[in-house]
């Protein structure tokens, strides 16, 4: 398991992967962090296809081409505003993952990118973001082979350390 869940230091726009996820809002319409990030790489037809979807509820996810990405697919998922964790929090931020994992697997991803759902301007706290993201990967890869390497992309040391910790404590790494 170890050569397939990684936690890597980067812009997750320059994956060379298979699909990237989108931290995305509702709209699907681009925002600030990794969503404006994403759609300001992949171009306008982006958002033109975005458009077209009428959104994501928190914790599905949708799939759109990558456009001027490196990856041939974006998989959108919607994450939750943290409101204390008693709001259902956890188990939707799971589902984010969950859900971009098995669209990847019905369109033959091999390779895949996350980035920190939630942890960013959502107000997740980053150690329980990177447990529930490290512990959802890792569970669907060991019940599936279909996914040959899944990326957490982290831009910045915290984010790296923290994602590295959860990692540790998966007993993956």
């Amino acid at each position: 398991m170890t050569q397939r869940l990684k936690v890597v230091r980067g812009d997750i726009t320059r994956q060379q992967v298979d699909a990237v996820v989108n931290a995305a809002n509702e709209s699907l319409l681009g925002g600030g962090g990794v969503d404006g990030a994403i759609h300001r790489a992949a171009g306008p037809e982006l958002l033109e296809i975005c458009r077209g979807l009428g959104g994501c509820p928190t914790g599905e996810a949708r799939i759109t081409p990558g456009f001027r990405l490196p990856a041939k697919w974006i998989i959108h998922t919607v994450g939750p505003v943290w409101q204390g964790g008693d709001t259902g929090e956890p188990e939707l931020l799971a589902a984010c993952y969950l859900n971009s994992l098995a669209l990847a697997i019905s369109h033959q991803v091999r390779t895949i990118a996350f980035p920190l759902i939630s942890a960013g301007v959502y107000g997740y706290p980053l150690g329980q973001a990177c447990r529930i993201a490290m512990k959802s990967i890792a569970d669907c890869l060991r019940e599936d082979d279909a996914i040959t390497e899944a990326r957490v992309v982290c831009f910045g040391d915290a984010a790296c350390a923290a994602a590295q910790q959860a990692l540790r404590e998966t007993g993956e790494s």
